[in-house]
């Protein structure tokens, strides 16, 4: 099941915790940590959204909480199959949380989508690249349909960056200061 989010609503941020923490309860998968994968790239405005968010839970990492994909070292098509294998090598036992933004209807612009599943990344521009994660989250930073690479070159940072500053305010909720492992 999908569930979308209008990040133009006052409670959106506790909205995506409450869902987000939904999904991970009820994930069947036994785990010991927690890995937040933010995908993008930060030389395409469109597709910055995972490397701000990443950029924004940095400093909660640790111990059980990992971060791959910021804004200095985004994950993004050229270096997606590497960080796969080694999140998979390094954290066998975790949780994968996958970040990333995608392109949609005009009805649902600006919504944030969370669900169990894998995420496929650089699917709205018809790459084809494994599907990743656990759990995903999707931020809608602009209409799909046609030209979409062009649509991600010209999608407003504003757009993005309200997005990934909800979805992470969203995600920071969850990790109280004993870490996210012992309340869950």
């Amino acid at each position: 099941m999908t569930f979308f989010i209008d990040t133009s609503k006052k409670d959106s941020s506790e909205e995506i915790s409450f869902l987000l923490k939904k999904c991970i309860l009820h994930h069947k998968k036994a785990w010991n940590e927690l890995v937040f994968l933010c995908i993008g790239s930060d030389r395409i405005t469109g597709d910055c959204l995972g490397p701000y968010i990443g950029n924004s839970l940095t400093p909660y990492a640790g111990g059980q909480i990992h971060v791959y994909g910021t804004l200095n070292h985004p994950v993004h098509a050229l270096n997606l199959t590497k960080v796969i294998a080694h999140i998979q090598n390094r954290h066998p036992s975790a949780l994968v949380i996958a970040i990333d933004a995608c392109l949609g209807q005009k009805k649902h612009l600006g919504y944030v989508t969370i669900g169990n599943g894998s995420l496929h990344p650089g699917a709205g521009v018809r790459k084809e690249l494994p599907p990743v994660g656990d759990i995903y989250i999707t931020g809608i930073v602009n209409i799909g349909g046609m030209l979409e690479q062009f649509t991600l070159q010209t999608t407003r940072l504003s757009t993005v960056i309200s997005l990934g500053d909800t979805i992470a305010q969203g995600i920071v909720r969850l990790i109280p200061s004993e870490g996210i492992i012992q309340t869950l």
